[in-house]
């Protein structure tokens, strides 16, 4: 799974891996926004694969969580799902905003496969100093370049560059104004 292979997603052990995440998104949703306390810290330190003390305002829905990983300084606004069968990486300093859904889960373009249950994944990456408007969606395989800027409700298919600002749907570079 984590290779970019097919799966099978009612696999016993990811399933059994699902109900752990979804129990630990349960224990944060359940906790008050605000300074980490003990039990917060330590339901972000098991659910993450790294935390690095991002701020991350529940309700906040993973698969597995722990294919996640934060480096310091990143913000993470309401209702985010990041779905992590692959790999999802998030620089420094990066701000998400509310209801941003970053999805390494694919499946296959022939029905029939879909039908049998065969999924996939490809990673994420997003660069530092990453600014990613609210409801803004990021697909499997997109790496998003340091600095960039995802407008609101933008849906990316593809890489974006360093410093780029993209909008739209599919997003695309927009051009800035002097």
């Amino acid at each position: 799974m984590i290779a970019g292979l097919d799966y099978d997603a009612s696999d016993p052990e990811l399933v059994a891996m699902r109900a752990r995440a979804q129990r630990l998104a349960q224990q944060l949703a359940g906790s008050v926004d605000g300074p980490v306390d003990d039990a917060r810290r330590a339901v972000l330190t098991e659910l993450l694969g790294t935390w690095n003390g991002a701020v991350i305002r529940p309700p906040f829905f993973v698969d597995f969580g722990r294919h996640i990983h934060f480096e310091p300084g990143c913000f993470l606004n309401y209702n985010c799902v990041f779905l992590d069968v692959a790999e999802i990486r998030v620089g420094a300093r990066t701000q998400i905003g509310p209801a941003v859904q970053v999805l390494t889960a694919d499946h296959p373009r022939d029905p029939a496969r879909r039908a049998a249950g065969v999924e996939s994944g490809r990673p994420i990456r997003i660069g530092a100093d990453v600014w990613i408007g609210a409801a803004a969606i990021v697909l499997p395989g997109v790496t998003v370049g340091d600095g960039a800027i995802i407008g609101a409700g933008a849906v990316v298919t593809r890489d974006v560059a360093p410093g780029a600002t993209v909008a739209g749907n599919p997003a695309r570079p927009v051009q800035r104004r002097a």
